[in-house]
């Protein structure tokens, strides 16, 4: 895995509070860098490229319609991640995980197999991974795990199904601290009033924010 590709040069990054962001399936990181914009002054954001090949795009870890995964591929997929972040996440105020679709289940996969490693977790259009083996990582908020996490979509996204939904929808109340909102006709895309709650969400959530 690069480097990854940063809202801000080298010499600006110590001390900030570092957003990790995670493109979906068959994306790429340039098409996130405009959550860069939503970050507040004291933060960094970097977006990381999937090391799957999708078609001439990326992903990280393979997919069907019914968003079925190989679990191997999953743990596989984490530990680059988390390989990454033990090179390069070095220096920072706090790390914090933004994540699109597939880059959603990708954030709060992190978040499990690393509790109390993350600031935030923003998921946005995308879903968590039900898998028994993964439960058994799950801590819940009163042990002290409980993360700040905002959950975007379109109620009408057909790109992820009803059971996955759902299954969603119980895992954030009874495992984070959550924000939900939802964005009618927005698609499986991003929309303006969604970058404006995210925006507010960090702005109440970063632990560097108030100094801005």
């Amino acid at each position: 895995m690069d480097e990854g590709i940063y809202s801000r040069p080298e010499d600006q990054r110590a001390g900030t509070d570092l957003v990790v962001v995670l493109h979906g399936y068959g994306s790429n990181p340039e098409r996130m860098l405009g959550w860069f914009d939503q970050l507040p002054a004291t933060a960094t954001g970097v977006a990381l490229r999937g090391h799957m090949d999708v078609g001439g795009d990326h992903g990280w870890f393979l997919l069907d319609y019914f968003l079925t995964n190989d679990f191997a591929q999953v743990v596989a997929a984490a530990q680059k991640v988390f390989d990454w972040q033990d090179r390069y996440a070095l220096g920072y105020r706090s790390i914090s995980l933004l994540g699109h679709s597939q880059g959603m289940a990708m954030a709060t996969t992190l978040h499990r197999l690393r509790p109390g490693s993350y600031a935030t977790v923003v998921g946005l259009s995308g879903f968590v991974l039900s898998n028994e083996l993964l439960s058994l990582t799950d801590v819940s908020p009163q042990d002290g795990a409980g993360v700040p996490f905002f959950w975007g979509r379109d109620p009408c996204d057909v790109v992820i199904n009803s059971a996955s939904v759902a299954y969603t929808r119980e895992w954030l109340q009874e495992n984070t601290i959550l924000t939900a909102r939802t964005y009618p006709e927005m698609g499986h895309g991003f929309g303006d009033d969604e970058r404006r709650d995210v925006r507010s969400f960090y702005r109440h959530y970063l632990p560097g924010d108030s100094a801005s």
